[in-house]
């Protein structure tokens, strides 16, 4: 916080009648309490301070020259934001977190730290606003003066925020000197700033920049956005800086004319650094005025001695949340705007930034100044402010908007809010998006029924890309739908039938997304070609799909294709092959692979990163439940990798959750636990990501004989169910299986295996169906059941009484465990055969509890003194890397992470700088990043990759 020692600070020295302005620190006789010295009279005037001279003093009075103020017990503070700064400009960049309440006192440091770092760096300073729906990318717009024409241009162009991101960076990579970003108040940030932030921040590590962001930690609730955005930040590059209230000395140490005692200003303010000077500045000594009980009596007993017109001048901007310009002044008050704006800004009210506009010294002050305006004022604010945005020139839209609402202009924000709506959509800010459509949604009754309809629909989409799908949602898309039909437009009628469905389904709610999604198609039908009504057969070829309804989600998905090819729409196209790829692929049709792949090409071809993310994990599914594991080896790092180089935050849990599944059907327990573990402790996965990792972790308990196992089956079971997909299901009923089958308790099998058996068998792939069968033979339970499609070679085996064959085709898949329990349901045709090889399969895995019924059954087969020794402690077998990395390379990628260069590398580990190369080489190539960057950026997202 910007204090003043003793009583420095602007003001006039009135002696014998003439006033001498200036800069002068106040120093009191040694022994002498201003508070009580009869001959000084200390008046506040809006910061600036007057002092009778009545008779001579006993003072003494020092000219301040230059513009240096003094911190008040943040020294650590500022030296700790100045090293980082010194670190950046050597290549190790960092993210600052600053926090604190209101008044703390951020700002204050952050312009101490502008001020010292001086000149030596790139200081480019943005704020986010409090505006009823904030402006995509606000502090970027604000930075453009410092960083450069191009930034600027494409942030008002509303340019695609990979290229605005990818322009920035390269600005960043361009410099010589280190940049320092500072993003002020980012608890009001729209998402497409917040996308912005997590894009540096994740790349910080490799860069010479400084990410200063501030904050109100108070303000903050658990599910804030800006909360999983900082969460995503290398923490070994985050350092965070909150911000204290001052103590007793401190707020003595501003209190330098002993206004109060100190005891009794640190209870009034908290220590607050901002009601500290609030208060002492609007405190009359001598007068018995009462001291304010908060800030807006102090605020208000400042503005209450103002000359009439710059009260009101105040009042008038105080409706402004962000800065304003001297047009801006000039339009709401004519020629004297720019001279009042003056004005206040010599008093301090209102301070100067970048281009010379104004804002108020402090948002408190702002909000108490708006406050004093009751409502018909502050209605009429709004409109003058507003009338005066439209007469300037590139006044933004996000503005108008704001204004146009708080002036209840009810045409103004119908014919402005859609258009700030695509501006905020298309810089990725939906949350921002569906909160423009929101305020339109207020005049909605006064709008026509399609223009209506339009706003309920486009809020409805923008909120479900937000991640919100509540019953407003949904009411949402039915208002819709019902304007639609009223105006007899099928087509618009259908669309949201099916954009209902889809609502739906996220919720879980398969029956109803059914439903609505054939009632879409019934209606579209009608209404002749279209590329709504190629959307809703592609659509309803997608829910066949997920619910393993293939010959269904092939017919639709073809009918789909046949119709778009009258539309040329190539998002169509690859939606439709993506879901006959993958219905086909599962139901046992190798060429479904090559489609799905078709589907993938499609999507990366034409950037349609969403697409591309479901292909690669409807592919790298198939490949892992098809054990084509070469494939998803493959798929899974390039997709991992595609999703972390375009932070597609949202995919990135669940494929790696499918990696998770491969490194357990591969036996590699450890890994699966570690990668599993990694999604897990993800701060806000949705159900659908964290299953696949929850069933795979359920199922490592499961294998090692945890105590835990069943709890956990269990638990993920019931979230499974409520999905109501095979996909999710299946796993955790055969694991349950599996479960009681190693602890000798066939009956307990039973529930599970009779509920899949109960299924269609259309709608169980070949795998399951032939595990089924399996679990079923290994538990002794008969299955009432027919089965015309082949099984896959390993299971048929084992179903024809051929154990030793069943298992070797296991390992020929490199599936271990399960060619384990192929060798110990086999066991009564060879025991001592069988059951060594189990226990010599199991070992290295630590798969206690088949370990555990191998011996059992040895026991009861008296083959038991045959059987390898059990290893007591440890097993010797050296760890792998679930990536495959040496323990080398290890360290060479840790040192990466730090920021070392090749160089340093090289020194540190005493090894030639030609053999770091071939190491950072390999990790590049093994974790399918194209260079450092990526590579920090995947162990950033995901931790397990360095134990």
């Amino acid at each position: 916080m910007r204090a003043r020692t003793a009583l420095e600070s602007a003001f006039a020295i009135r002696c014998r009648g003439r006033e001498i302005a200036g800069r002068f620190l106040i120093r009191p006789a040694a022994g002498l309490n201003r508070c009580d010295h009869p001959f000084l009279r200390f008046v506040p005037i809006f910061g600036r301070l007057a002092i009778d001279c009545r008779t001579q003093m006993t003072c003494s009075v020092e000219q301040v020259s230059g513009d240096e103020a003094v911190l008040v017990e943040r020294d650590e503070p500022l030296e700790q934001l100045l090293e980082l700064t010194r670190r950046a400009d050597a290549g190790r960049g960092a993210v600052v977190l600053i926090s604190g309440e209101a008044g703390i006192g951020k700002t204050a440091l952050l312009e101490a730290f502008r001020d010292r770092a001086g000149t030596r760096y790139c200081i480019a300073w943005g704020s986010c606003e409090a505006l009823f729906t904030p402006r995509p990318l606000g502090p970027l717009r604000d930075m453009a003066v410092r960083l450069g024409e191009r930034i600027g241009s494409l942030v008002e162009e509303s340019a695609p925020p990979g290229l605005i991101l990818d322009v920035l960076r390269r600005e960043i990579e361009g410099r010589r000197e280190a940049v320092v970003l500072v993003f002020e108040d980012v608890h009001w940030a729209d998402h497409a700033t917040l996308d912005l932030l997590k894009f540096l921040g994740r790349r910080v590590a490799t860069m010479k920049a400084l990410i200063v962001m501030s904050f109100r930690d108070d303000e903050l609730e658990a599910r804030h956005p800006l909360l999983q955005v900082v969460g995503d930040f290398p923490s070994p590059h985050t350092f965070r800086v909150p911000l204290a209230a001052l103590s007793k000395q401190g707020v003595e140490q501003i209190d330098a004319g002993h206004l109060f005692d100190p005891s009794e200003l640190l209870t009034i303010t908290g220590g607050n650094p901002f009601f500290v000077t609030e208060l002492l500045a609007a405190h009359q000594v001598g007068g018995g005025e009462h001291v304010p009980e908060s800030v807006r009596d102090s605020v208000n007993a400042r503005l209450n001695r103002l000359p009439p017109q710059e009260c009101a001048f105040l009042e008038a901007v105080s409706v402004i949340p962000g800065a304003f310009d001297a047009d801006l002044a000039n339009e709401l008050f004519g020629p004297e705007g720019e001279m009042l704006a003056m004005a206040c800004a010599g008093r301090k009210l209102l301070v100067e930034g970048e281009r010379g506009a104004l804002r108020f010294r402090h948002e408190l002050a702002r909000l108490a100044t708006m406050a004093r305006l009751p409502a018909m004022r502050l209605q009429t604010a709004h409109a003058r402010v507003l009338r005066a945005l439209e007469a300037c020139e590139n006044a933004s839209v996000d503005l108008l908007v704001h204004h146009a609402a708080g002036a209840l202009d009810s045409a103004r924000v119908l014919d402005l809010a859609p258009e700030a709506a695509r501006a905020a959509a298309a810089a990725g800010a939906h949350r921002e998006a569906a909160a423009h459509l929101a305020t339109a949604l207020r005049f909605v009754d006064e709008a026509e029924p399609s223009v209506a309809a339009r706003f309920y629909e486009d809020w409805a989409y923008e909120t479900f890309l937000a991640l919100g799908i509540d019953e407003e949602v949904l009411e949402a898309r039915r208002y819709a739908i019902t304007l639609w039909r009223a105006l007899g437009r099928p087509e618009k009628v259908g669309d949201n039938l099916r954009c209902l469905a889809s609502l739906h389904h996220h919720r879980g709610e398969t029956a109803t997304a059914f439903r609505l999604a054939n009632e879409a198609v019934r209606v579209l039908d009608e209404a002749g070609a279209s590329r709504e009504r190629a959307m809703a057969y592609s659509y309803l070829s997608q829910l066949h799909m997920l619910s393993d309804r293939a010959k269904e989600a092939v017919e639709w998905g073809r009918k789909t294709l046949r119709l778009s090819e009258g539309l040329d729409d190539i998002e169509v196209r690859m939606h439709a092959l993506n879901n006959i790829g993958t219905a086909s692929a599962y139901d046992g049709d190798e060429s479904g692979a090559s489609l799905l792949q078709d589907s993938l090409a499609l999507a990366l071809e034409h950037g349609f990163h969403e697409h591309a993310a479901r292909a690669y994990t409807n592919l790298s599914c198939y490949a892992v439940d098809f054990r084509d594991f070469r494939l998803a080896d493959r798929i899974i790092g390039e997709g991992i990798a595609f999703h972390t180089q375009h932070d597609l935050d949202s995919y990135r849990p669940g494929l790696i959750g499918v990696l998770a599944q491969l490194r357990l059907e591969q036996g590699r327990l450890r890994d699966a636990e570690a990668i599993a573990g990694g999604v897990i402790k993800l701060a806000f996965p949705t159900l659908a990501k964290r299953l696949p990792a929850a069933s795979v972790l359920a199922r490592v308990y499961l294998r090692r004989g945890e105590p835990r196992a069943r709890e956990a089956l269990a638990d993920v079971l019931s979230q499974a169910m409520a999905t109501d997909e095979i996909q999710h299901i299946a796993p955790v009923r055969l694991g349950l299986a599996e479960y009681h089958w190693l602890h000798d308790r066939p009956d307990g099998a039973a529930p599970h295996l009779e509920a899949l058996a109960g299924l269609d068998p259309a709608t169980l792939n070949p795998w399951v169906e032939g595990e089924l069968r399996v679990w079923a033979l290994r538990t002794g339970h008969a299955l009432e059941r027919d089965c015309t499609r082949a099984l896959p070679a390993p299971l048929a085996a084992e179903l024809s009484g051929d154990g030793a064959r069943a298992a070797a085709l296991w390992l020929e898949l490199q599936s271990p465990y399960a060619a384990a329990l192929s060798h110990i349901s086999a066991a009564a045709g060879d025991p001592a055969h069988h059951l060594a090889s189990a226990l010599k399969l199991l070992a290295p895995m630590s798969a206690r509890a088949a370990a555990d019924k191998a011996r059992r059954l040895a026991k009861e087969f008296g083959v038991e003194a045959r059987m390898p020794r059990e290893r007591r402690g440890p097993y010797s077998a050296a760890r792998t890397h679930p990536l495959g990395l040496t323990r080398r390379e290890q360290e060479v990628l840790a040192l990466m992470i730090e920021g070392a260069s090749n160089s340093h590398i090289s020194e540190r580990l005493c090894r030639s700088r030609r053999t770091i190369e071939h190491h950072v080489s390999s990790i590049l190539a093994k974790l399918n990043a194209k260079s450092r960057i990526e590579a920090v950026l995947r162990v950033q997202n995901e931790p397990w990759i360095m134990p």
